[in-house]
């Protein structure tokens, strides 16, 4: 009995492990933030995500990641200086609910704006959610924008 109860909870920590091993955590994108375009690329890429756009020139990188169920995660990162701004776009709902869960005691009441939620996050930076429903409608799946913003003292390293 006990090795079929370890066992069953071995396959489902293995599940949930490798099933979210492509979405971004909020540690992903803290990494990112600290971290130049180029090693952007390197995690990424291991992560499963492919290089869609790559302007060297303006400092902006764009990939994608196509999941199970036909759900996808657009990753948009720029350089503006020695600061990267990342924009996540999906209809995922997994990667709303792993970095809303991971920020969601920072949510910032005095920004107001209707359909955004503001997170300030301390030593990382403002992170804005805006939920929209997909086209055409879908009643189980919402597309979702995330916008992190860094905080000025946060720099990338070169």
């Amino acid at each position: 009995m006990k090795l079929l109860f370890f066992s069953a909870v071995f396959m489902f920590c293995t599940v949930v492990c490798f099933g979210q091993k492509s979405l971004l955590s909020y540690d992903d994108i803290k990494y990112l933030l600290h971290n130049n375009l180029n090693q952007a690329d390197t995690f990424l890429t291991a992560k499963g995500y492919v290089i869609s756009k790559k302007d060297i020139n303006n400092k902006n990188r764009k990939y994608t990641l196509t999941l199970q169920g036909h759900t996808y995660n657009n990753i948009a990162v720029r350089s503006d200086g020695k600061r990267l701004f990342i924009e996540i776009e999906t209809d995922e709902l997994d990667q709303y609910n792993l970095i809303r869960e991971s920020i969601s005691q920072y949510l910032d009441k005095n920004i107001v704006a209707e359909g955004v939620q503001s997170y300030t996050v301390k030593d990382l930076g403002n992170i804005y959610i805006t939920v929209n429903d997909t086209v055409p409608y879908n009643p189980i799946r919402k597309d979702y924008d995330i916008n992190i913003v860094p905080d000025k003292h946060i720099t990338a390293y070169n």
